[in-house]
């Protein structure tokens, strides 16, 4: 796993940054948050909360507090997290990775400072077709939140549907931007925004985008597939259907997707942009019958 290579690497940085002993320092205003699930999201085992943290304060201590947790590389890598550790089940491969404000952390938790507001999430899943997930939903209204409450909407729908996804931006207190620095929320039909670098991922595979989706067809007509862990067809959702993801390109800020095969399909994903459906997922389809988390897990390690 990267992750792993790059805490190995490091494992004397890290070490020094969790015991240099300089002090707690001043503390920053707001609460921030802590959750550890599996299986992508869909088991929830601790949380945890932290008001006005301070300076010296890290992603690791703030886990180390609130659950039962061992480590490799001088204290750099979380080898286990109340009894749940790394393995390899039927060749499928096993370990936690942890965001800060929906991003995937690209140091050691170590290394990474906790701020008022931060919403820290772990979690525990198979990583065997996706080493790497950039970014994810499920701690909405961050990263826009942690970008000084911006985003930058860029909507290729309906007018309607335009209006709904600005509106529920207001409600999370996110205010609209055209700075070019501020991730986005790009909204449309897939056929009108599948040439964006960033929602073109979705075509790579999950390997490369991180999102286990993808849509099928040509032209106008485009039907949402639903992926399992091993990024392989669960399910037709139709064109009917709209998908709510993250994407990264390397360091950019992140670009939300809320898009679906048909306008119908953007206006149900949509819908679900609000923290209660979207909260600890990585990824939401949006269906007939309700929402359905991504990937589609068919089981644990």
């Amino acid at each position: 796993m990267i992750a792993r290579l790059r805490l190995a690497a490091a494992a004397a940085t890290a070490a020094a940054a969790a015991g240099c002993g300089l002090g707690a320092g001043p503390a920053s205003e707001g609460t921030a948050t802590l959750t550890v699930t599996r299986d992508y999201g869909t088991r929830r085992l601790a949380t945890g909360r932290e008001s006005r943290p301070t300076a010296s304060e890290t992603v690791l201590r703030f886990l180390d507090r609130n659950t039962k947790i061992t480590t490799r590389y001088g204290g750099g890598f979380v080898e286990s997290i109340d009894g749940v550790s790394g393995t390899e089940v039927g060749g499928r491969r096993f370990d936690w990775f942890f965001y800060v404000n929906g991003i995937e952390s690209p140091v050691g938790a170590a290394q990474v400072r906790v701020r008022g507001g931060d919403r820290i999430w772990w979690d525990y899943r198979d990583w065997t077709d996706a080493m790497r997930v950039p970014a994810v939903i499920g701690s909405w209204p961050q990263p826009f939140a942690a970008a000084g409450r911006r985003a930058r909407v860029v909507c290729e729908a309906a007018r309607r549907v335009c209006a709904l996804v600005r509106s529920r931006a207001r409600w999370a207190g996110l205010r609209p931007t055209r700075a070019a620095g501020a991730p986005r929320l790009l909204v449309g039909p897939w056929g009108r925004i599948r040439r964006d670098p960033g929602a073109a991922q979705l075509d790579a595979g999950p390997g490369t985008s991180g999102v286990f989706a993808r849509f099928a067809g040509h032209g106008g007509a485009f039907d949402l597939q639903l992926l399992d862990t091993g990024g392989g067809i669960a399910k037709g959702a139709g064109a009917a259907a709209g998908l709510l993801a993250a994407v990264r390109e390397g360091d950019e800020p992140p670009t939300w997707l809320v898009t679906g095969g048909s306008e119908a399909g953007v206006s149900r994903a949509a819908r679900l942009l609000n923290s209660r459906d979207v909260r600890d997922r990585y990824a939401l389809a949006a269906t007939r019958r309700g929402p359905v988390s991504l990937p589609m897990v068919v089981g644990g390690g």
